[in-house]
């Protein structure tokens, strides 16, 4: 068992137990566990003095660094939520996040004044020590939160044009470690790799992974996350243990090994010991070049099927040689302990062995549910009657097969939400983005590959009458899709490719024929 119920009270006890140890590093500077709990204690104090408590959102924009940490671990110290807004966000989304979540404070990392200018009164800047603008605070804030209570909340793509954020408690993070520990073994020895996003919640598993049980974070430039040739560069030389990766980044990650050193698996250094995909479809087969020529067991190689409504994680399936063969499949295996996969029918009710049914999840890492969405977190978080009585669950939307004494195999999603190099995706709001433009009719967003394992988005567009004909014509509308969609989406959402059409194709029930697009 850990020791806390909070995730800032277990950090506590392990930066007491060994100050000295090195909790954070980057390229340039090391940060131990004493001086990490006595900077975030400070900003603790301040954020206290503001009215920061129990339930309370703060927002955080901060790059990834040794701020954004602070940032983290000081909001949760003063009782208080964190809200992650990435500072590359376009102007309009930073606005929309913040009137959502209505925070009354927001800190900031160095540079992202302009980001935030204008936009909010009460801002709490972080320097590059990880001191906040008033120094004179020295005293250790209350940790008046609990279990109970709300420790992040990340906000996902919305199907109606609008992200969505999920309240995420304390207790809801702390268990998964908890019932995850027999699997992982994760300890004081271990480093791991902050390679994702803040505002994506594989970020939560690679945080406090390293933080709650003593070990050490290695926060990746964002030029190094983005460069396959320098990640494999950094984890050999930072010697990395845990690597938490999509399989579309692992992916490019062993086409530069092969490249730079004929699959040599020391590029990523001797140390690494486990490897945990999630974030989007694995299919085994893909690591077929790594594990013919590596072997599976080191690095051990995981597949963790994941919600952010169920607290990242909610399956575990070790990936070994025996699973290469089967084509087309994803096994994820067997639920966490506290956790009960259910798989239902259209209309909600159990489904057999054998028979495709609804993930509806169960147990411990269900979220409290949706910020400032009543109905949709009554369309999604529903209770039913189970074999254990009455429960409340999750409706994923994602639809997997259980043979019968078998485990998980999961089969894609009930409607069109995608999930690309680990975010998720609803076409629907970025289609609503583009037919916010006067010159489109309609817009139709599809994932599109380009390559072995490269997807990306592709808008079709239906021009607006009277917006024009011809090819300069709809270069013209082309170009000022992708503005539009520039000054408004981040990028995950970001079409790669704009087409004009002259029709959208629709099937027999009425429903857009996503599959004829561009054919």
């Amino acid at each position: 068992m850990l020791p806390g119920s909070c995730l800032h009270t277990i950090f506590r006890v392990r930066a007491r137990e060994n100050p000295e140890r090195i909790a954070l590093s980057t390229v340039d500077e090391r940060i131990s566990y004493g001086e990490l709990d006595a900077r975030s204690d400070r900003l603790a104090s301040h954020l206290v003095d503001l009215g920061v408590g129990p339930d309370v959102m703060v927002a955080l924009c901060a790059r990834r660094g040794p701020e954004a940490i602070v940032g983290m671990l000081g909001i949760l110290k003063a009782g208080g939520a964190y809200v992650p807004i990435d500072p590359s966000y376009p102007a309009e989304r930073v606005d929309y996040l913040l009137a959502d979540c209505a925070a009354p404070i927001v800190v900031a990392g160095p540079g992202t004044a302009e980001v935030l200018a204008g936009r909010h009164a009460a801002v709490v800047t972080i320097d590059g020590d990880g001191i906040f603008a008033d120094p004179g605070h020295t005293r250790i804030a209350p940790a008046e939160a609990t279990g109970a209570n709300l420790a992040y909340v990340i906000y996902t793509s919305g199907s109606t044009g609008k992200p969505k954020g999920v309240t995420v408690e304390h207790r809801n993070l702390v268990r998964l470690f908890e019932q995850t520990d027999p699997w992982f073994h994760f300890d004081e020895r271990d480093t791991w790799a902050l390679f994702h996003s803040l505002s994506f919640d594989f970020s939560v598993w690679e945080v406090w992974g390293a933080l709650l049980y003593g070990g050490r974070l290695v926060l990746l430039p964002e030029n190094t996350a983005r460069s396959p040739a320098r990640l494999a560069a950094l984890l050999r030389a930072e010697q990395v243990t845990v690597l938490n990766q999509t399989p579309s980044a692992f992916h490019q990650l062993l086409t530069v090994l092969a490249t730079a050193g004929n699959g040599d698996g020391a590029l990523l250094g001797p140390a690494l010991r486990l490897v945990v995909f999630g974030g989007e479809r694995l299919e085994p087969r893909m690591l077929a070049p790594w594990i013919e020529r590596h072997g599976d067991r080191h690095p051990a190689l995981v597949n963790m099927y994941g919600i952010t409504e169920t607290t990242v994680h909610c399956t575990y399936r070790p990936i070994t040689a025996a699973d290469l063969g089967a084509s087309g499949t994803s096994p994820i295996g067997v639920p966490i302990p506290d956790l009960r996969v259910y798989l239902m029918d259209g209309d909600g009710q159990p489904v057999p062995d054998g028979v495709p049914g609804e993930m509806y999840i169960a147990g411990g890492g269900v979220a409290r549910g949706y910020l400032n969405r009543p109905e949709l977190t009554a369309d999604r978080f529903v209770t039913a009657l189970t074999e254990r009585g009455e429960e409340r669950l999750y409706r994923s939307g994602d639809r997997a097969v259980r043979p019968p004494g078998g485990e998980l195999t999961y089969l894609g999603r009930v409607d069109d939400q995608l999930k690309i190099r680990g975010f998720r995706i609803e076409p629907g709001e970025i289609e609503q983005c583009l037919a916010g433009l006067p010159e489109v009719a309609r817009a139709v967003v599809v994932p599109r590959e380009f390559g072995d394992g490269d997807v990306r988005l592709v808008a079709y567009l239906l021009p607006a009458r009277g917006s024009g004909t011809g090819e300069q014509a709809e270069a013209r509308l082309a170009t000022a899709a992708e503005r539009h969609a520039l000054a408004r989406l981040p990028r995950h959402l970001r079409p790669s490719v704009y087409r004009v059409v002259s029709e959208i194709p629709m099937t027999l029930q009425g429903k857009v024929d996503r599959d004829a697009l561009g054919k």
